[in-house]
């Protein structure tokens, strides 16, 4: 009787682990997003061409990869291309981007370049018709639903191919319920390490590193660091609802052959990929 309550025991917990790992199966449009390598943060080489540059994203299209970016929501409702909330590591000030317009953003320079904070309207013409993008919702004091409405009434206006991704599974419920037809991607890795997702409890960020947050936007594919992938949760996503892997970031063409065996996307920087 013991051994039959045990073993029910283990067949609840491990369907309800199933149902926490959910993911959506078969979105169409990765029958392209596949075609491509994506240069992290463009295809950036410093201190000539800092990241999420116009001439960044210039040199991906022109070298034919996709490119990823990151959006923070300003206060005037307009879109920067930015990682880092701060500009202190970037445009050496001590100001949140998140507190800026669009029209303050203009006196920011780049990495010691004439290189300015690009909006995302400025970016997206670039890769119209051309290569595709992996667009990184960076969510701050929660605006996640803000962000997220805001990120697709400005891809809406552009012919680009994208995808969108981002740490804050709320980002992705909000796609789910207002634009499924948008491929959509949890980011994710040992989290508690790395510091990423700052400000959310050791509890969350435990969940998101286990991807035990999925069931709340069911992605099309989960982000994960390349470092990282002995992770179960990720083992199991790509066995069970056979979700597309995108490994990130790859810094050497041997690493990124490894992954593109094992059929994976891959987010690079700092190499020539088709170098020797």
């Amino acid at each position: 009787m013991y051994i039959l309550l045990i073993i029910l025991i283990i067949l609840i917990l491990f369907e309800l682990y199933t149902l926490l790992l959910q993911c959506r199966k078969g979105h169409p449009r990765w029958k392209f997003l596949r075609l491509w390598r994506y240069a992290h943060r463009g295809y950036h080489d410093q201190p000539q061409i800092p990241e999420n540059s116009m001439a960044a994203f210039r040199r991906a299209v022109a070298y034919h990869y996709g490119a990823e970016l990151d959006v923070h929501l300003m206060r005037d409702g307009h879109l920067a291309v930015i990682h880092d909330a701060s500009l202190k590591r970037t445009a050496g000030a001590e100001v949140l981007v998140e507190d800026l317009t669009a029209e303050e953003l203009k006196q920011y320079r780049l990495e010691g370049t004439e290189e300015r904070i690009p909006l995302l309207e400025e970016v997206l013409p670039l890769f119209e018709g051309k290569t595709p993008l992996i667009v990184e919702l960076k969510s701050e004091r929660g605006n996640y639903n803000e962000l997220a409405e805001a990120a697709c009434a400005v891809l809406d206006r552009y012919r680009v191919a994208y995808c969108v991704e981002s740490f804050d599974p709320r980002c992705l419920r909000w796609l789910k319920k207002h634009r499924p037809e948008i491929v959509r991607g949890q980011l994710s890795g040992n989290l508690l390490r790395d510091g990423q997702g700052s400000g959310q409890s050791k509890l969350t960020l435990f969940l998101l590193s286990r991807l035990l947050m999925n069931f709340l936007g069911k992605p099309d594919f989960i982000a994960y660091n390349h470092l990282d992938r002995d992770n179960i949760s990720l083992r199991w996503c790509r066995k069970f609802y056979k979700v597309q892997e995108v490994s990130w970031t790859v810094r050497s063409k041997q690493k990124m052959t490894a992954l593109e065996r094992d059929n994976c996307l891959v987010i690079f920087e700092k190499f020539d990929p088709r170098g020797e």
